[in-house]
């Protein structure tokens, strides 16, 4: 829990300098469209290319303050730009300030549905706040696809 919870503190550190320079914040819209970008160039070019596109910090699926993050359906994370230590760890523990288990949460989301919105706290990289966040998940077979929006 210490090494998610160090994670995170280096994700609010290091996006809160990007999105200090990158201006006004994505739209539910945005992030919907994102992640839809996102699931075609995974189906387009497969798990390995789009993995290291996800993983780019300045790369096509980071606008602002939306990202592309991705997981499997055993909780673990696959890709993510802004805290690449997560990459290949178990997040089934995660929880927001509230104690909620956001992957937990999410993977049951998923198991309804293709598609969904999952609201949670979590760290505003900009304010430093934590806020209410919006995100927008897509499963794609055993993964997930996700763009989160702060309210």
């Amino acid at each position: 829990m210490k090494k998610i919870a160090a994670l995170l503190t280096i994700f609010v550190l290091a996006w809160g300098l990007h999105g200090a320079l990158a201006g006004d914040k994505g739209t539910k819209a945005e992030a919907v469209a994102l992640v839809k970008k996102a699931v075609a160039f995974y189906k387009a070019n497969g798990r390995e290319k789009a993995f290291a596109e996800f993983n780019k910090p300045k790369g096509q699926f980071v606008d602002r303050d939306l990202y592309v993050f991705a997981g499997d359906m055993q909780g673990k994370c696959v890709a993510h730009c802004i805290v690449p230590a997560a990459i290949g760890k178990d997040m089934m523990q995660f929880q927001d300030p509230d104690g909620r288990f956001i992957t937990k949460e999410r993977l049951e989301l998923l198991k309804q549905s293709n598609t969904a919105w999952q609201t949670y706290k979590y760290p505003n990289p900009v304010t430093k706040k934590v806020e209410t966040k919006h995100t927008y998940l897509e499963r794609v077979g055993d993964i997930y696809i996700g763009v989160g929006v702060y309210q």
